[in-house]
């Protein structure tokens, strides 16, 4: 994956381990071989028994509370306890959200089962309740909770979906609303960047801590943008953007930002650039955010801060020094991210390297150092993450290779092998081992399950294009999101375009775009690449390798040969 970590000190040994498992893979008659309709359908069912199995027990455990334990059908009431590692402050009387039965919702509605969404659609309107003393984490309660309502509610009310006449009156948007209300006084700071913890029902406690991370503060406007369109209060759209304005300004003079930082003075506290944890849905958001919006101002972000990425990396954000050279399940996102962006061969590339880790431990392990070719020493779990499922559907959905459901079929087999129990599916705590841990996350049931049901079985996205949050939950992509914008805000880019053929803006996605493509017909639209950067020189002569800019088929860096051209050579 020279996109992601490549690394200037690798050996030529190493450089040339990628290619050569590439062709192995390209070799392997057992990767390779037909991908029939009746395999399909098996596995789409075998991944619609995981997500049952996962969620009844659930219900019949740990429901109202939060999640569920599977190894002692008991459960947790976690939603105070994500983000929190030294789990600090932790409530004394919270008796649970009903946390995966609203991560389940859409996916129940993915798999075509209408009378149990409606089922825990009317227990939420009539249940929920967020005037709780419990502090929470305003990132991870926004994609879980609110992006859980906010999309409920859309599909709730949509015309294939809608319930039963006068059975739901839009309770779940205001259960939405009025967490979003519980959200704005993090905002309240000099900077108008959010505090990261907040008491849902005393907002910001004394003495909180002002650090949080770049993802904390980036990845708020799909949800919160989603509530004021939906509500007609722009008092949520207009927090969440101005912090993510002020976190762009904070970025560095290379396009690159931190992990961590502080709310109050704006300054950095972490230098350490990427696209793992506390960045990762940084990036993502900002690319969605045009998508569902169609702001040129997420574009311009985006593809500034994509360029900066491709270039330096896991790197110090002042200087561009190398950091790390890592493999985290977190980063498996990135594939799928760079098919919305229509890099179709870059995020293969990537794909295949996630895939190799995949393929030798079982699963993916937390983190996985290159450089050592080991695992990391304390960080061997596996905890059911959805990202590397995410990136095969989409790669699925932009290529038709039945490659990717070949990797599907091996995701499945991997959890019903090494996580299923009797009690639903446990995380893995040490992946040489395979010993188990006690816990089964919310968002195995509103993504891992969801991605791989959706690999095998598109159904739900034929009628409707849809923007998935980074928690999994579906927006749709409609016209009307773009109603209350300026028409100049109306995406025309090579994205999300506008044409005869589709009226309304759909994603490089939906559309099978490749890199540097035409979009036919009467257009004459050209679909570059993002991660484009055109060589100094037109007629590409160099005399240095910073002359030469990168490939906008494969994002790979591109260098001064011998004869002083720039072209994609190895460096040996």
């Amino acid at each position: 994956m020279a996109s992601l970590v490549e690394s200037p000190a690798r050996s030529r040994e190493r450089a040339l381990l990628p290619f050569l498992f590439l062709l192995l893979l390209l070799l392997s008659p057992s990767l390779v071989s037909a991908f029939g309709e009746a395999r399909r359908i098996r596995m789409k069912e075998e991944v619609r028994r995981m997500f049952y199995h996962a969620y009844e027990n659930y219900m019949t455990y740990a429901f109202p509370h939060d999640e569920l334990k599977p190894i002692t059908n008991s459960y947790t009431d976690s939603l105070s306890e994500l983000g929190n590692l030294k789990l600090e402050h932790l409530p004394e009387n919270y008796k649970g959200s009903a946390l995966t039965l609203i991560e389940s919702l859409s996916s129940l509605l993915v798999m075509g089962n209408k009378s149990e969404f409606e089922r825990g659609v009317l227990w939420l309107s009539e249940n929920l309740t967020f005037d709780i003393d419990a502090r929470i984490n305003l990132f991870e309660c926004n994609i879980r909770v609110l992006g859980g309502l906010v999309s409920a509610h859309i599909l709730a009310t949509d015309s294939k979906s809608r319930l039963a006449p006068g059975t739901y009156k839009n309770q779940l948007l205001s259960h939405a609303a009025d967490l979003g209300q519980r959200f704005l006084c993090a905002f309240d700071t000099p900077t108008g960047l959010p505090y990261a913890w907040i008491n849902l029902k005393y907002g910001v406690m004394e003495n909180e801590t002002s650090e949080t991370s770049t993802s904390g503060c980036g990845s708020l406007i799909l949800e919160m943008g989603a509530l004021s369109r939906l509500t007609g209060d722009s008092r949520y759209e207009t927090a969440a953007l101005r912090a993510l304005r002020k976190l762009w300004s904070m970025r560095s003079s290379l396009d690159l930002p931190g992990t961590t930082l502080d709310v109050i003075t704006g300054e950095w506290i972490e230098y350490s650039s990427g696209i793992g944890a506390g960045v990762d849905s940084f990036y993502e958001y900002l690319m969605k955010a045009y998508i569902l919006f169609g702001s040129d101002e997420f574009w311009d972000m985006f593809h500034s801060a994509y360029i900066a990425v491709q270039k330096y990396h896991e790197a110090d954000m002042r200087t561009g020094k190398a950091t790390y050279w890592q493999l985290t399940s977190l980063q498996a996102f990135w594939p799928g991210l760079q098919v919305l962006v229509g890099d179709i061969t870059a995020a293969n590339s990537s794909h295949r390297e996630f895939f190799h880790i995949w393929d030798r431990f079982g699963v993916l392990p937390e983190r996985y150092l290159l450089d050592h070719d080991a695992l990391h020493p304390t960080e061997k779990y596996y905890p059911l993450r959805p990202e590397f499922a995410e990136s095969t559907f989409y790669l699925y959905q932009a290529t038709k290779d039945t490659w990717y459901l070949e990797v599907g079929e091996s995701i499945v087999k991997s959890l019903n092998s090494y996580t299923r129990v009797q009690g639903g599916f446990a995380s893995i705590r040490d992946v040489t081992t395979m010993q188990l841990e006690d816990h089964q996350h919310s968002f195995f049931l509103a993504e891992t399950c969801k991605y791989l049901y959706l690999l095998f079985d598109d159904s739900f996205l034929v009628n409707e294009n849809y923007i998935f949050t980074t928690e999994g939950h579906p927006i749709p992509i409609r016209r009307w999101w773009h109603e209350r914008l300026p028409q100049t805000y109306i995406p025309t880019n090579w994205t999300s375009f506008k044409s005869e053929n589709h009226p309304n803006p759909v994603s490089a996605m939906q559309s099978q775009v490749c890199p540097a493509t035409s979009t036919g017909g009467n257009t004459g639209i050209l679909l570059e690449s993002a991660c484009h950067i055109p060589d100094m020189r037109t007629n590409h002569r160099c005399i240095t390798h910073e002359e030469c800019g990168t490939d906008a088929t494969s994002c790979r860096q591109r260098m001064c040969s011998m004869a002083g051209y720039c072209g994609l050579w190895f460096r040996i």
